[in-house]
């Protein structure tokens, strides 16, 4: 079941793909009622990638858990007249759509405010609502790029692609907090606002760190730096048997108990050796490669030093803690499908699960909201 903290709070999801609705979805998951409205052809999340036998793909059963879906053409008046009716009784509105389009639909600020003086109205859009980038075409790996996220991370030689897509997946997030900030101002003011974020903007929130190492002249090189491959006791080595492990012995506690357990005591003082640390990290590769994968746990898994197995992603729904926590909403079958919940547990309650999506028509939906106690 959801959390009960947004029980009572009507969102309507106008999104498609991945941010918008993800948003949205952590919002029902809080306890908010989520109305997604598509256009008749659908999002078109329901046909990118391989499609169920149903004909709908996975990632947008995912996406759509726990919504009602109904199916309006915004490009006519009865179509529009249908929606603003929802947006009346609506508290939220979340859209991911490119600056401009809202207005298009004679749905712009003013109209909604007009509407509903109380709505809270959240735009994710890829640049934002100003500056020459506002109505550019773009995805993840474009945020990313100008965002920052893309050049310090990588091999030595290149930038690699993050997957999934992080920017998608951070933006959402903050747009789910966004929105929740802005009802909880709003029960103080009584008003609603209009929310502008940008999945860009998004990563270049983290990037502040590294701004102000490029603004000093000292950004280290791509893999370099402390967190990004230039030390030996921060990095994924390969095994033996080519599987690969991760060491994050940063504190020197850790490396300690590191280099005692595979005997190397000489290596505690070298934790101090400059960056990068190309001479000790060689070392370690030739440590790793001399043992399979099960060997290392056996020896490192019972030591306090920071060391994890990279488990490949068909395991990770068996990884012993995972599955003790309970994150994995899994629907068996010939076409299963493993959901990620929301990693939340409110007095020791489990993650609030999510029902398969439905579909439903404009009219019901408002005859209930209408029948509901407000």
């Amino acid at each position: 079941m959801p959390l009960p903290f947004l029980t009572g709070l009507r969102v309507i999801d106008l999104g498609q793909y991945l941010p918008g609705p993800h948003a949205a979805q952590l919002l029902g998951d809080l306890g908010a009622e989520v109305v997604k409205v598509e256009p008749p052809d659908g999002d078109p999340l329901r046909f990118l990638g391989p499609q169920d036998s149903d004909g709908v793909t996975a990632a947008y059963k995912i996406f759509t858990a726990g919504k009602t879906v109904v199916t309006l053409d915004l490009k006519t008046a009865e179509g529009r007249a249908a929606l603003e009716s929802l947006i009346t009784r609506a508290d939220a509105l979340v859209e991911s759509y490119r600056p401009g389009v809202m207005d298009k639909l004679g749905l712009g600020r003013e109209r909604l405010r007009a509407l509903n003086p109380r709505l809270v109205h959240a735009s994710l859009s890829g640049w934002g609502y100003g500056g020459p980038y506002a109505t550019r075409a773009g995805h993840d790996l474009n945020y990313m790029a100008v965002g920052g996220g893309l050049d310090a991370s990588g091999l030595p030689d290149r930038p690699v692609i993050s997957y999934l897509p992080v920017a998608d997946f951070a933006s959402a997030q903050q747009t789910a907090l966004a929105v929740v900030a802005a009802l909880f101002g709003r029960e103080r003011t009584g008003a609603g606002c209009f929310l502008d974020l940008s999945i860009m903007e998004t990563v270049l929130g983290w990037q502040g760190i590294n701004l102000t190492a490029a603004a000093r002249g000292q950004m280290p090189n791509r893999g370099e730096a402390l967190l990004s491959g230039g030390v030996a006791c921060y990095r994924i080595y390969q095994t033996a048997d080519g599987r690969f492990i991760t060491l994050s012995a940063l504190e020197p506690k850790f490396w300690r108990g590191f280099c005692a357990a595979v005997n190397r005591p000489d290596w505690v003082a070298r934790q101090a050796d400059a960056l990068p640390q190309s001479a000790l990290t060689a070392e370690l590769a030739e440590l790793f490669a001399s043992r399979s994968l099960a060997d290392w746990q056996a020896l490192l898994d019972p030591v306090d030093c920071c060391f994890e197995a990279l488990p490949e992603i068909g395991e990770i729904a068996a990884h012993p803690h995972i599955a003790a926590r309970g994150q994995l909403q899994v629907t068996a079958g010939a076409e299963p499908l493993v959901e990620t919940l929301m990693g939340l547990r409110v007095d020791g309650g489990a993650p609030p699960a999510r029902a398969p999506w439905r579909a439903s028509d404009a009219a019901a939906v408002l005859a209930a909201w209408d029948g509901a106690a407000p």
